[in-house]
């Protein structure tokens, strides 16, 4: 492994780690996530003219992210602190994360008059100032609350909504690099028995917590709601108590758990099973694959929310998906086409999650401009979006995030240390 000097924010000697191998199944998952959260969000549109979601689950591909992430962290830096320090471990994270956070920010700025239409009513009232200093905080990764609303749908950053699930991403490697790295496993696993307890409040609706208002209220959109649970775990895009709680709570017990599995599996590793996996698959990444579609695609349990279909959500959560991480990580592609399919996937997955919506947002004006429209148009509409999104999110990683993060890398990074 290659190891260059550098200098941390206090002046002191630093070395820098190359990247450490990359479970190619579990890149290639992040992929498979990251297209049906295209899909889910394409027959979003659609919902209350077909009557449902057909891949109805598809919002749980963000708390599968989650799972990922903790398990990815834990295994690249878990080991590495007494060689890199709190500074050099955030240069990393912000190489790797924020080129593609700006890039989907002006993404969005550029194509933000392109959703007008009436389900988006801020947009054509929306000034000049507060369009520019939304830019300025969306490119800053700065939550907007509702008084800098300008589409009218409360998103912490209205030209590019996913971005909600990137600040909590970055919480948890702030609340990682700080509290969790130096905690230990029996420590880690009382936190998730808490996150878990978070999660089955959220879904199962017991709301201990009691953020979800009773009765009628009016929404900080001025939309009139019925209070209560949910019964389910969407949410965590505006700032408010109700939006913050669940954002939370849908980042704690996957990140946790993540980094738990990653650390049990550490150290359970030998020669004969260099994963630690107690489970190896043969054509691991397909049935991983397989059995992620079908989760996010089962109808509504019960046919409407409630306590069936929380459950449902929280046993995927707490249970199924841990367990195709693991399934994940012990096992291995036995063939060159798998691993180019993997590759693929996980090259564009993070890519083609942060620029889609966008073009989701020109959709949904579209779509809902030209209701009448003959059905061969809306279908021709949806599958372009998708094609166009994952040519467009492969085109900007080779033309823009990778080398970005390479000169990132050897100027930022790499800095040599001052003698």
């Amino acid at each position: 492994m290659d190891r260059v000097l550098t200098l941390d924010i206090m002046g002191r000697e630093n070395v820098y780690l190359e990247s450490k191998p990359r479970y190619e199944i579990l890149d290639g998952l992040r992929g498979v996530a990251a297209i049906m959260v295209i899909i889910f969000h394409a027959f979003e549109t659609y919902n209350d003219r077909i009557g449902t979601q057909i891949v109805n689950h598809g919002y749980l591909a963000v708390d599968f992210f989650f799972v990922l992430s903790g398990f990815v962290i834990g295994y690249a830096y878990d080991d590495r602190w007494d060689s890199m320090t709190t500074w050099g471990f955030f240069k990393r994270r912000l190489t790797r994360l924020h080129p593609m956070v700006i890039m989907g920010t002006v993404v969005g700025a550029c194509l933000f008059f392109f959703g007008e239409y009436a389900g988006f009513p801020n947009i054509s009232q929306c000034p000049g100032w507060k369009f520019a200093l939304c830019f300025v905080m969306g490119l800053l990764m700065i939550p907007c609350g509702h008084g800098l609303d300008i589409r009218g749908w409360g998103e912490t950053n209205s030209f590019n909504g996913p971005n909600w699930s990137l600040t909590y991403e970055y919480i948890g490697n702030i609340l990682y690099a700080f509290v969790f790295r130096h905690l230990s496993k029996a420590a880690l696993f009382v936190l998730l028995l808490c996150s878990a307890f978070l999660t089955l409040n959220l879904a199962l609706g017991w709301d201990v917590t009691g953020i979800f208002p009773k009765g009628e209220y009016l929404s900080p959109d001025n939309v009139l709601v019925t209070g209560g649970p949910t019964y389910n775990v969407i949410g965590g895009w505006s700032i408010d108590r109700q939006q913050i709680t669940i954002g939370f709570t849908r980042l704690l017990y996957p990140f946790i758990c993540g980094l738990l599995i990653s650390r049990l599996l550490r150290s359970r590793m030998t020669e004969d099973n260099p994963s630690g996996s107690p489970i190896r698959l043969r054509g691991g990444f397909w049935w991983c694959s397989l059995l992620l579609v079908v989760l996010f695609s089962i109808p509504k349990i019960g046919g409407k929310a409630g306590i069936p279909d929380g459950l449902y959500q929280a046993v995927t959560i707490i249970l199924l998906f841990p367990l195709i991480i693991i399934m994940g990580a012990g096992s291995r592609t036995t063939d060159a086409h798998s691993a180019r399919v993997c590759k693929f996937l996980g090259d564009i997955s993070f890519p083609l999650y942060i620029t889609h919506y966008p073009l989701m947002y020109a959709q949904m004006a579209w779509a809902g401009n030209h209701q009448d429209a003959p059905i061969w148009m809306h279908i021709m509409l949806n599958v372009g979006v998708i094609v166009f999104s994952i040519i467009f999110a492969y085109a900007i990683l080779k033309a823009y995030d990778e080398p970005v993060r390479q000169w990132l890398k050897e100027h930022w990074l790499k800095r040599p240390a001052r003698k």
